[in-house]
């Protein structure tokens, strides 16, 4: 592994050969850096770099880095969320990756109401039903946003997917090309006013191809700051 800074730059050398590829702007896909388990230091050493999008999994992990590293950067809650850490995530992040059912949102929407603020979000959604990961049903995320959509305080921008982990990125593309399709139909349906833009799939070994799907939000830890606990 390079500097961090060396890192990033591959990363995002990669993101927009990828971009070319299929016609798309790079500009249209951002990087979020998942900065689980990573300390401070290395997140500094990204900002300097140019990196303004961090992605954390944990709450507790979270806040310090947060506070620490000031304003100007943009906090993405990427990991799996507890109806009770509810409150302090709306508190913290710009965009919540991990949304997967109504009880979650409700105290999403009491947390954000609270605040006075509109919390975007995104709906997780399980294409292979793997029962270690979180996430609706692709059959459930219509009734999901419908439901969603009557609340006041939270904003949904697309969905986000964790598709199975294959050494192969060419075998995972049809999971990603089916999270675009999904969110095409829900567009379709008009169930929100505003546009279902963001699709937030692809992490360090297969980003490439989620960006050629149609990604416009890629979860790269890695890739940028090696592997955790090295």
């Amino acid at each position: 592994m390079g500097s961090i800074a060396e890192n990033l730059a591959a990363v995002k050398k990669r993101l927009e050969a990828a971009a070319h590829r299929v016609g798309r702007e790079p500009e249209d896909v951002r990087l979020v850096a998942v900065s689980k388990s990573v300390p401070v230091e290395l997140l500094k050493e990204a900002v300097a770099a140019g990196q303004r999008i961090f992605g954390e999994n944990y709450l507790q992990e979270a806040r310090p880095k947060i506070a620490a590293l000031g304003a100007g950067l943009s906090w993405h809650f990427v990991g799996h969320l507890q109806t009770k850490k509810a409150k302090a995530v709306v508190e913290l992040f710009d965009l919540i990756h991990s949304v997967d059912r109504l009880k979650l949102a409700q105290a999403l929407e009491q947390a954000a109401a609270a605040l006075n603020k509109v919390q975007d979000i995104l709906l997780q959604v399980n294409l292979a039903g793997e029962e270690t990961k979180s996430g609706a049903s692709p059959g459930e995320v219509a009734g999901l946003l419908e439901e969603i959509s009557k609340l006041q305080h939270l904003r949904v921008l697309g969905l986000m997917t964790m598709p199975p982990w294959f050494p192969d990125p060419e075998q995972v593309r049809p999971y990603f090309r089916a999270l675009r399709e999904l969110r095409d139909r829900l567009q379709d349906l008009r169930l929100v006013d505003n546009p279902l833009s963001e699709l937030s799939m692809g992490m360090s070994h297969d980003f490439e191809t989620a960006v050629e799907e149609g990604a416009t939000l890629v979860r790269v830890g890695t890739a940028i700051f090696g592997k955790r606990g090295s």
